[in-house]
Parts: C-alpha cells; structure tokens; sequence
C-alpha cells in the first residue's frame, strides 16, 4: 500500500551533516597546510622579505660600481683612479713605495 507518508530513517538524518562537516574539514584544513594556506603565506613573506634585504644590497654595490666606472670614463678621467687601477692589475709598483692588498 502506497501512501504520501514514508518512515523517516535513521541513517538519513546524519548523511547531509556528515557530508557537510566532511566538505568543512578538507577545505578548512587545506586553508591552513596547503600549498597558498596561512603557513605556505608566512613562508612567502620569510622569503620575500630576505629577498629585499638582498636586493637592497646589490643596489648599493651596483651604485658603488657605477660610481668607479664613471671616474674611469671619457668625459671625466680621474687620472688618481686610473693609476690605481692600472697599478692594482698589473701588480707595478716603484721601489720606494710599500704596497698592502687588502682582500
């Protein structure tokens, strides 16, 4: 006999919720240990942040370079740095003068 009234079953009650908390768990837990989770983000900004300090210093090195190659250029020779240079490379020196290198 058919009616429009069917028994409720146990198991039915608990599969919704249980599929929902299942769903909650795998995305909460990957919001934190995944790979762009809350720990991947601070490991990221770790290594952004040791980049920069990084980069800052090339920077300076570079200017400081910069800054020797145009007292060796054309327009402005420095004729003290050009003797330097020439002196440190080719390793000349006069007898009366005592050379430290400092390495």
């Amino acid at each position: 006999m058919w009616t429009k009234y069917h028994k409720k079953r146990r198991f039915g009650r608990f599969v919704l919720p249980a599929v929902t908390v299942a769903f909650v768990s795998y995305f909460g837990y990957h919001c934190v240990h995944g790979d762009y989770g809350l720990k991947a983000t601070e490991v990221f900004e770790r290594r952004r942040l040791d980049r920069s300090k990084e980069l800052a210093d090339l920077v300076a090195k570079r200017e400081h370079l910069e800054k020797e190659v145009a007292l060796l250029s054309d327009g402005s020779l420095d004729k003290d740095m050009l003797d330097q240079y020439a002196r440190y490379q080719l390793t000349y020196s006069k007898a009366n003068e005592i050379v430290i290198f400092n390495k």
